[in-house]
């Protein structure tokens, strides 16, 4: 079902619910003449039948991507096959990842948990970018922390935050690729505009931005400070540290819980307030400085 949220502006929702995507993808369809896609989501014919059937015979210009994960990217070749519509984002799904997870890349395993490790954009959009059609344009904010490479696209005081903001659930961030630091900058970063609306990559519309982005953050913090205040009892593994700080939530959920806690801990290291032992990992054994 295609829902109009405004002039030249629908959603699509792929039918691929999960406790990590929600009710499913949005795919974003902007434009009245000219048609810019973004997220076109996961590889499903009837996702893909959906989009050209919403385009009503609109020609497709660009394929927009917010970050290469399969949810979000795996149908952007066979969507630019069938309309050859340029694909447009960051880069792969490694790309943009910091030097300081670079560096530990080889201690930590990928989480390549959704990972889209096939995905090359035609064309990379690096932060401030620009994209227009007849009726709309798209300015590219580098918001690395969900993945290094994830980009969100603002319209005016409208703003395309694909996984980095959303309004249903908190964002996993898994290292190497995902940066707990980074991810903490760009959601400050976000703090500096002057947004009315966020429309994320999966989940409703965010009616009221500042106040989720200050939510996200304190939670962050609050989530940090349970680590930290875990460390004071005594060294720990990330494993230990997820069964105790996330008890109350269902264990299903505990993998993508620990690469949070991961994420937490790989960044108090890079601020000198907890040391690994033996290297950085998740089996590693942390103790609070």
């Amino acid at each position: 079902m295609t829902e109009h949220l405004g002039p030249g502006l629908r959603r699509l929702r792929a039918p691929n619910p999960s406790p990590l995507t929600g009710t499913g993808t949005n795919t974003y369809l902007l434009g009245a003449q000219d048609l810019a896609v973004i997220d076109p989501g996961p590889d499903l014919d009837t996702h893909l039948q959906a989009i050209l059937a919403a385009s009503r015979g609109r020609r497709i210009v660009a394929i927009v991507v917010t970050h290469a994960h399969r949810d979000h990217s795996a149908l952007a070749p066979r969507l630019a096959a069938a309309t050859g519509a340029e694909v447009l984002a960051f880069g792969s799904a490694r790309d943009g990842m910091s030097p300081r997870m670079q560096a530990i890349a080889g201690l930590v395993a990928t989480s390549g948990e959704g990972l889209d490790t096939t995905f090359t954009p035609d064309r990379q959009l690096s932060e401030g970018d620009r994209l227009s059609g007849a009726d709309w344009e798209l300015h590219a904010l580098h918001t690395p922390g969900h993945l290094g490479g994830h980009i969100c696209l603002a319209m005016d005081d409208l703003l395309f935050t694909g996984d980095h903001v959303m309004g249903w659930a908190t964002s996993i961030i898994s290292p190497p690729e995902g940066d707990m630091g980074a991810y903490m900058a760009s959601l400050r970063r976000l703090q500096d505009g002057s947004w009315r609306r966020f429309l994320p990559g999966h989940g409703d519309p965010v009616e009221e931005p500042a106040a989720r982005l200050d939510t996200l953050i304190a939670h962050r913090l609050a989530r940090e400070a349970q680590v930290l205040a875990a460390l004071e009892r005594g060294a720990a593994t990330p494993d230990a540290l997820t069964a105790l700080i996330y008890h109350d939530t269902p264990q299903d959920l505990w993998p993508a819980a620990r690469r949070n806690v991961l994420a937490h801990l790989l960044d108090l290291l890079s601020r000198n307030l907890v040391a690994a032992d033996p290297v950085p990992g998740p089996g590693a054994l942390f103790r609070r400085l």
